[in-house]
């Protein structure tokens, strides 16, 4: 099957399909050998009488139905995270109905697992002045999350980057979130080419010395610490803090570069995973993640590495604005029926970045029903002015 599609010398070119992967994904039930979370999208109602860039309207049954599909391939769910567009689109109150929902449809899913983004992002980050006002807001989210039964995934807060003086400051809001939590909790470094605001996280613009700031308050706390997620693209630093962490506290890679080498780990260390490229490529982590826990190192790699350059493209500069090709993905391949997304952000990148990305995800076997997409990425270029 071809398809014309566009070409960043402004030609227009045909571009010839090779089809759906020659793998099959987990069968419900089957035990892994790593734990690997699926950060999640949300759809938007794109009926509702709203306006996108103001206001959050999301097709719950369409987004309930796509978490179904992921704990069906083995794979849990990070609700409510930036991959969910938290804090580009998504308010508290819609996250926390979205939380809700997420909870009630896995206690009907045998052996789903979940965990729940925790913030403070209902402040008005120009109304913080103090570090006070950041620890109340994280009592107030985390409060209702556990109040639902959820387990919390403790965020990067934009509101604590902005009047944090010191590395004593991330201590001491820390040292009291992970006191209150009920269970333990799983952190989230974010780095600032996600989320710009999160520059100078932990107190200092230097990694290293961030670092010894993360590491200091898992210590402090390792009981309550189930892992970190560190999202910072560099496999060289998620190598060094996973080799520091205390016995016990898990790696989770967020790095979407490099996650097959962190994840299958180097003899002696391995990252679990939470990761937003799962979303976009959950039926080859499903079937990769079978074949690392059966043994097969060599089938995990052959299956993952051909997803690696279709995730590096989709989180290209600017970074933050990789949830439009997790959305357009799932469009793509039928799991929602338009590429509309909260908050307008489906116009964040371009018809040459989409079209690349549907090169790469066939050649990534992740076409899984060639005439239902390709119908669909004619539509698209139609709307852009382009026949195919």
């Amino acid at each position: 099957m071809q398809i014309i599609l566009p070409t960043a010398d402004g030609r227009l070119s045909p571009y010839t399909l090779h089809g759906p992967g020659a793998f099959t994904p987990a069968a419900p039930g089957t035990p892994l050998s790593r734990i690997a979370f699926s950060a999640a999208h949300v759809v938007a109602d794109a009926r509702a009488a709203i306006d996108p860039w103001l206001q959050c309207a999301v097709d719950w049954d369409a987004t309930i139905g796509y978490r179904r599909r992921l704990w069906s391939l083995g794979l849990g769910v990070a609700e409510a995270m930036d991959t969910a567009q938290r804090g580009m689109g998504l308010d508290w109150p819609t996250s926390l109905e979205l939380i809700r929902r997420s909870i009630d449809a896995a206690k009907d899913m045998p052996g789903a697992f979940l965990a729940s983004g925790c913030g403070t992002d209902h402040l008005a980050v120009d109304d913080v002045r103090s570090v006070d006002d950041v620890i109340r807001a994280y009592d107030e989210q985390m409060s209702a999350i556990e109040k639902l039964g959820g387990k919390l995934i403790v965020m990067a807060s934009r509101a604590l980057a902005r009047v944090a003086r010191s590395p004593a400051d991330y201590e001491r809001v820390y040292d009291h979130v992970l006191r209150q939590a009920r269970e333990p909790v799983i952190l989230h470094w974010l780095g600032d080419m996600f989320d710009p605001a999160l520059s100078g996280y932990w107190g200092s613009a230097d990694t290293a010395r961030a670092m010894d700031t993360a590491l200091g308050v898992i210590a402090a706390n390792a009981h309550k610490v189930d892992g970190i997620k560190i999202s910072l693209l560099d496999k060289d630093k998620e190598i060094e803090m996973r080799q520091r962490l205390p016995a016990g506290v898990r790696m989770y890679t967020g790095d979407d570069f490099n996650y097959a080498e962190l994840i299958a780990g180097n003899g002696e260390h391995h990252s679990d995973a939470l990761l937003g490229i799962f979303d976009a490529i959950a039926p080859a982590a499903s079937a990769a993640l079978a074949a690392l826990s059966a043994g097969d190192t060599a089938r995990f790699h052959a299956i993952l590495a051909p997803t690696v350059p279709l995730s590096r493209h989709i989180f290209q500069a600017p970074t933050r604005f990789y949830k439009t090709g997790v959305v357009f993905m799932a469009w793509l391949n039928g799991h929602q029926d338009h590429f509309v997304m909260v908050g307008g952000q489906q116009s964040t990148r371009s018809l040459l970045h989409l079209a690349e990305l549907f090169r790469l995800a066939d050649a990534a076997g992740l076409i899984a029903d060639p005439d239902l997409s390709v119908g669909r990425m004619k539509h698209l270029l139609a709307l852009h002015g382009v026949a195919g």
